[in-house]
């Protein structure tokens, strides 16, 4: 059919200048082009996520860097609440990098927890002394070479190791309320030293509380024996402060570890039995 429609073409141009051919001059038809086709335009990228958001995750769902899970209302039961949505920055001295580079997960895991306060209420002190964490997702590799540029922040409530706790309603503001305070106050199945040391919710059994926090001046980790010698008197005096009996009483100091510190936690917790 190729070959037919060819010949057929041609016998049509014969024609045209055969009748044009009439012994004199004659000026020559235009010529005709055609308009290249425009390549299609890429679709824009879905719509990102939102502040007010749920989600139900799992616990590793949680850690997880990206998430396709579907949001939920707030009022249903879920286990992560969005509290911020930002753009990324992933253009490095002129040039685009990655959005699971090292830069732009930087830029995630300094926003991210810095904003949770305001969204809890409350102060540092209350946040570390909880069970709620910040969790944080972004687009995959794939779908930020489709356009999508945007970095989610989850709020958590870690029930016991490797578990989320359940939510029926919205985490804003809960630290700047007794009520809330204590409910996700973080709380331990034991001392904090002891082999089958748990970290719970103070609203589940519980023998142990958190009650202060030893901060460090960020900076290189100081060693285990500075980190450690660091809280003693402080503890023992937070101890003493909750004690029914100032002569006896027990009290408890968990120091960071070189992990911890790297992780982020530049801080220490102060134990009492509860």
């Amino acid at each position: 059919m190729q070959g037919v429609r060819r010949a057929a073409g041609a016998l049509v141009a014969v024609l045209l200048l055969a009748g044009c051919d009439d012994g004199g001059s004659s000026t020559p038809p235009p010529e005709h082009t055609t308009a290249p086709t425009p390549p299609p335009s890429a679709a824009p990228p879905p719509p990102g996520p939102k502040t007010g958001e749920c989600y139900t995750l799992t616990f590793k769902q949680a850690v997880a860097p990206t998430s396709k899970r579907k949001p939920r209302s707030c009022d249903e039961p879920h286990t992560s609440e969005t509290y911020d949505v930002g753009d990324l920055d992933t253009v490095v001295d002129g040039h685009l990098v990655a959005v699971d580079s090292d830069r732009v997960q930087e830029q995630i895991s300094q926003a991210c927890p810095a904003d949770l306060s305001a969204f809890l209420g409350g102060d540092l002190t209350d946040l570390r002394l909880s069970m709620i964490r910040p969790v944080w997702f972004t687009p995959t590799v794939r779908g930020s070479d489709r356009g999508e540029n945007w970095y989610r922040c989850d709020a958590v409530v870690v029930a016991g190791d490797n578990e989320l706790a359940e939510l029926d309603t919205s985490l804003e503001g809960v630290l700047g309320k007794d009520d809330g305070r204590d409910t996700y106050a973080m709380c331990g199945t034991a001392a904090p030293d002891a082999d089958d040391f748990e970290r719970v919710q103070c609203s589940s059994q519980h023998t142990w509380r958190a009650i202060a926090v030893v901060p460090f001046t960020p900076g290189p980790y100081p060693g285990v024996q500075a980190a450690e010698s660091r809280g003693q008197t402080p503890c023992e005096n937070a101890g003493l402060d909750v004690a029914d009996d100032p002569l006896q009483f027990d009290w408890g100091y968990e120091y960071p570890t070189a992990d911890q510190w790297a992780a982020g936690q530049t801080f220490g917790r102060c134990w009492a039995p509860d």
